[in-house]
């Protein structure tokens, strides 16, 4: 989760595999490339029909409607070809991709972008959401967005935005991810005051069809995490926000640390057909390129 410095998000306390192989090791992965000029970038999704990336840009506080907030569109190569490719959003964070459209979620919104046009086509709203966060699409064209503060998870089908899930036992639901008939949920853990937590996070594993609950792995904390992608072999890549680390989490729940960097790495985007991991990091303005190498 998904400033201008480390008291923005205080105030925000205040989003390769090579070949069949998983990274297991942080010397695997080398710096491909590092670009700055963003605005507390949150999230960043690959377009894989334009073959882009668009970073959301909070842009200021993370929970304020200031229309300071735009989305980036980027290369895969480090340039940033358009910095504020969509503009007149608040604090967008999570961002997925269904068809031609792309969804960010902004504060109490759920923010439609037409692509082909750059153009925003709806807006589906919660009166009483507090901190919309990740969004994740599923193949049915359903959209899941987390609410972080009221232990929340919408859902966007047929039109209809309503309330999907409401549960303690989401602990602060932050990142998403869709992976056949279960939603896989980076919890950031038992929050005791703003975002600082008794009791850090760990990944769940949500059944679409019943909706129950299960941990991944023991239930034994792993950070507060922000961003989930899949590897190839169905294992994963999750961020802890506070501690800024990107980790490497098995269906088994075995936990392996591949890059410890600086607080504030987000929702990532994972590109395995390019053996890169592309993280953004909200307090320094950048959004960095990392490449698994033997």
């Amino acid at each position: 989760m998904k400033h201008r410095s480390f008291n923005f998000m205080m105030a925000f306390v205040l989003a390769f595999t090579v070949a069949v192989q998983v990274i297991a090791h942080a010397e695997n992965l080398k710096k491909f490339w590092e670009i700055g000029g963003f605005s507390n970038p949150e999230s960043v999704v690959h377009d894989k029909n334009a073959d882009v990336l668009y970073v959301s840009n909070v842009n200021g506080s993370a929970v304020e409607k200031d229309g300071n907030g735009f989305i980036s569109r980027v290369s895969l190569d480090g340039e940033i070809l358009e910095l504020k490719w969509v503009a007149g959003l608040n604090a967008p964070k999570g961002l997925a991709i269904h068809g031609n459209k792309l969804y960010t979620a902004d504060i109490d919104a759920l923010v439609e972008i037409d692509i082909p046009t750059a153009m925003i086509t709806n807006r589906y709203e919660v009166a009483d959401a507090k901190f919309l966060n990740d969004v994740a699409a599923a193949p049915d064209g359903s959209i899941y967005v987390s609410d972080m503060m009221m232990d929340r998870i919408h859902r966007l089908s047929g039109g209809e935005f309503s309330l999907w899930l409401e549960s303690p036992e989401l602990e602060s639901p932050n990142g998403l991810l869709v992976q056949g008939d279960r939603l896989i949920l980076g919890a950031w853990g038992v929050r005791k005051e703003g975002f600082a937590t008794e009791k850090a996070g760990h990944l769940k594993s949500i059944s679409i069809g019943d909706k129950s609950i299960k941990s991944i792995g023991d239930g034994s904390p792993v950070g507060n995490l922000d961003g989930v992608e899949a590897d190839l072999d169905g294992d994963y890549y999750v961020t802890d926000w506070m501690a800024g680390k990107l980790l490497h989490i098995e269906k088994s729940g075995k936990v392996d640390e591949l890059l410890t960097l600086e607080q504030g790495m987000a929702d990532h985007a994972v590109i395995p057909e390019r053996d890169l991991i592309i993280l953004p990091m909200m307090n320094s303005n950048k959004l960095l390129a990392y490449k698994a190498h033997n």
